[in-house]
This record gives C-alpha cells, sequence and structure tokens, in this order.
C-alpha cells in the first residue's frame, strides 16, 4: 500500500511530457519477469545439514532421521523427503474429507512414487496469521481484528497460530515496522489479545513480513505430526512500500520452511488511485514511497534514468495512474504465483467487509488438507526442477486436485 509522506519539489519529470510513451513502457512481458525470479531463486548455494556427530561407520537402519526438501531449497543430505501439501474437491469446490492413503498417487517427471508419509484432514495444522493494517486500511483496523478473531474460532483443537502485523515507529522520523504479536500457540484467548493490539502502521513492509514468518514464526522444524501441514495466511494488498527484502527473497525463505501460502486480496486499489491524484498540498493525498518508484523503474522501465523517478509529486496524473496499476497488477500476480506453486489458494474480497467470509472459507480449506510425502526414487543431485503431478484413485466422482507442482532437486557443491 501506498507510503504517506510530505510532499517535496524538484525538477520535472520528463515522462510527464510523455504518458502515453510511459504506458508503452509499462507492459512488462510476465514471462520476462518470472524468468528473472526464477533465477533469483536458484542461485543459492547449497548448504549443509548438520546433526549430532555419528561414529566414522554409522549402522543404517530403517529409522535413519531424513531431511523434507522443499521448492527452492538447496540442501545436502543423505536422504530427502518431499512433503505435498494437498487439497481435494469436487467440482462445485466442496472439500473431500475420509480418503486414504492408498486413494493417491504420485508421479515425479511421470515415474510413480511411493507415499511414505500420510497426514489426514484431522492432522493438527499451524498457521502464521499476516495482517496488513497499513495504508488504505489502517481506517479499518475495527473490521480486520473481528475478521481475524472469526478465524482463530474456526480453528480445531490442536492447532497453533501465529500473528504477525504491522505497526509504526514513533521518533523524529516515523517508520512502518513488522512485529510479531504472538508466537506459535493453540491459546485462543491470548491470540484474541494479541489481535486487540493490532496497531496501524503508515507504509507497507510487506515482503519483511513474510520473511519474519519463515524466520520467526516457523523458525523451529515442524514436529512429525505436523509436517507437510504449515501455511501462511495474509489478508493484504500485496503492494509493498517499504521493504528492505524483495518478493524472491521473501518468496525463497518461505520455500525452505515449507508452507502453503493463502492470500486474502483485498482491493484497495479504487481507494489508493483517488488519493494519489490529489495535489501534494493536500492532507488527505497519498504518495507512493521512493521504494516503489524504483521498482516500478526496475521491472517496468528498466531503460530509463534513476532521476526520472525520484520525484512523485512532480509527475503527472497519468504517470501516477499507471504507476499505480501496474504495482497493483504486480502484487496480484506475485500472490496468485506464491499461492499457485505453494499448494495455497488466493481468495478476493472486494471489500474488508467480505473478510470475514474469505477468512472462513480459508479455515474451511485448511481444514481439510492432506499431507503425502515421498522419497524420490531419482537420486541424482542435479538441481533440477522435478515436476509432480499427484491423482486420486477409487472415486467415481471427478474430483479436482491443488497440490504444489514440483521441487528442485539438491545439488552438490563443486570441491
Amino acid at each position: 500500500m501506498p507510503l504517506i509522506t510530505k510532499p517535496f519539489r524538484r525538477r520535472s519529470l520528463l515522462l510527464s511530457l510523455f504518458p502515453l510513451a510511459l504506458f508503452s513502457l509499462a507492459v512488462p512481458s510476465w514471462f520476462a519477469i518470472d524468468q528473472v525470479w526464477s533465477q533469483q531463486t536458484n542461485q543459492q548455494r547449497p548448504r549443509r545439514v548438520t546433526g549430532t556427530e555419528q561414529p566414522a561407520e554409522p549402522k543404517k537402519t530403517a529409522d535413519a532421521p531424513s531431511q523434507e526438501v522443499d521448492e527452492g531449497d538447496v540442501v545436502r543430505v543423505d536422504t530427502q523427503l518431499v512433503s505435498i501439501p494437498t487439497f481435494i474437491t469436487d467440482t462445485s469446490g466442496r472439500p473431500i474429507s475420509g480418503l486414504r492413503q492408498e486413494n493417491f498417487l504420485i508421479l515425479e517427471d511421470g515415474k510413480p512414487q511411493t507415499i511414505t508419509n500420510f497426514g489426514t484432514a484431522e492432522t493438527p495444522f499451524e498457521i502464521a496469521l499476516l495482517l496488513d493494517t497499513s495504508g488504505s486500511t489502517s481506517a479499518d483496523v475495527t473490521l480486520i481484528r473481528q475478521a481475524a478473531k472469526s478465524f482463530i474460532d474456526a480453528l480445531r483443537p490442536g492447532d497453533r497460530v501465529g500473528i504477525v502485523a504491522f505497526n509504526t515507529l514513533e521518533g523524529p522520523a516515523e517508520k512502518a515496522t513488522v512485529e510479531v504479536l504472538s508466537p506459535l500457540t493453540g491459546d485462543h484467548k491470548s491470540l484474541r489479545k494479541a489481535i486487540d493490539n493490532l496497531g496501524s502502521s503508515k507504509g507497507t513492509p510487506y515482503y519483511d513480513a513474510l520473511e519474519r514468518v519463515a524466520d520467526d514464526i516457523f523458525r523451529e522444524p515442524a514436529r512429525d505430526e505436523v509436517r507437510g501441514r504449515r501455511a501462511v495466511v495474509a489478508l493484504t494488498d500485496g503492494v509493498d512500500s517499504s521493504s528492505e527484502s524483495d518478493f524472491a527473497e521473501a518468496k525463497l525463505k518461505l520455500f525452505r520452511v515449507g508452507v502453503a501460502c493463502y492470500f486474502i486480496q483485498v482491493n484497495t486499489e479504487d481507494f489508493v488511485e483517488d488519493r494519489l491524484m490529489k495535489d501534494c498540498q493536500d492532507d488527505g493525498r497519498l504518495t507512493l514511497s521512493q521504494k516503489q518508484l524504483e521498482r516500478y523503474r526496475r521491472i517496468f522501465a528498466p531503460g530509463t534514468k534513476a532521476e526520472d523517478f525520484n520525484s512523485f509529486c512532480r509527475m503527472g496524473p497519468f504517470e501516477r495512474m499507471q504507476i499505480s496499476r501496474d504495482l497493483y497488477n504486480l502484487a496480484r500476480h506475485e500472490m496468485n504465483d506464491l499461492a499457485r506453486v505453494s499448494g495455497g489458494r488466493s481468495i478476493v474480497a472486494t471489500s474488508l467487509q467480505d473478510a470475514r467470509a474469505a477468512f472462513a472459507r480459508v479455515a474451511a480449506d485448511i481444514g481439510t488438507l492432506y499431507s503425502l510425502g515421498y522419497y524420490p526414487t531419482n537420486k541424482a543431485r542435479d538441481g533440477k526442477f522435478r515436476t509432480i503431478h499427484l491423482e486420486v484413485r477409487g472415486l467415481k466422482d471427478k474430483l479436482q486436485v491443488r497440490a504444489r507442482d514440483g521441487y528442485y532437486a539438491p545439488k552438490e557443491s563443486k570441491q
């Protein structure tokens, strides 16, 4: 969401004289953007998995510990367990419960795999709840609190939730910050109390918040009973304005902790666009932060000069409107992409009044998740992407399957 800033005066942008030229620059290839993100995601060093020291020639047993491999994670281990959070619905979207391990068939690059781990819909879940109370939603914190509490009340015994939100650091220079209001807990009373302490911020460190989910909420490895059953549920419009990190970094960290990503996409675009058109002297205006303008230039207009994007207040209305719309489209693309590859889901809430119903849909979805795991027959450590195809057998009705679409194999580092 846009950052509220004080107006400033600099030289007029060359682009303000040519709004149509800006428009032509602002139509990127999503394929090209995906390639950049994919390259950023895959260029990582293998990390060594360490543990308790073993004798020089340890005896191998069937109970030897294994490590879980999530998409985008590159590790060096003796064995790898690939986990697949899975949602099954009928053609009308109603969840299907009661399935057993023998109902599932996993194919990796077209080859059948043996399912070694299976969790039913009754297995507990761990959830990070990310609540965006910045910019255009800051006036509706009460509605957000109510929707979040209804989500907490819909969870089952054994489920645990952590809460992450935004706030404003007071001082000479106010700054938006990320707060962990509650670690993972199943205590509904303490969770409701944490939601009551929800603040608001003059900025949106959205990418930083996703990283905090991975670094803090899911810092500890998943317990056996919840392996493959972790999720982040974010209520946001996804438009970052003040993070130190970027989308590729946040995406990679979430892959490494192995969570399904759910987004309740709040539509704030009209509210924001109306205030972006106001004069910079108007107390009711919003401006785009310098970080947003630089992100726009880097992704949508890489051939332009940085100084052409250093003064929002000297931009014309066409430039402001186009930049805002492209940043919103980028945010929606990022949320949909992260939900798809993680096996999660994106739900559009046209207003915060619809957030309660959206939370109810997410809670119902999570409550019917199956978790499957297998050890790949392909032992090659080549770092290549391997596709996963999941089938449901033994049922007459046509079903819809939602699961992660693959993962990157471990890769040996060159000595």
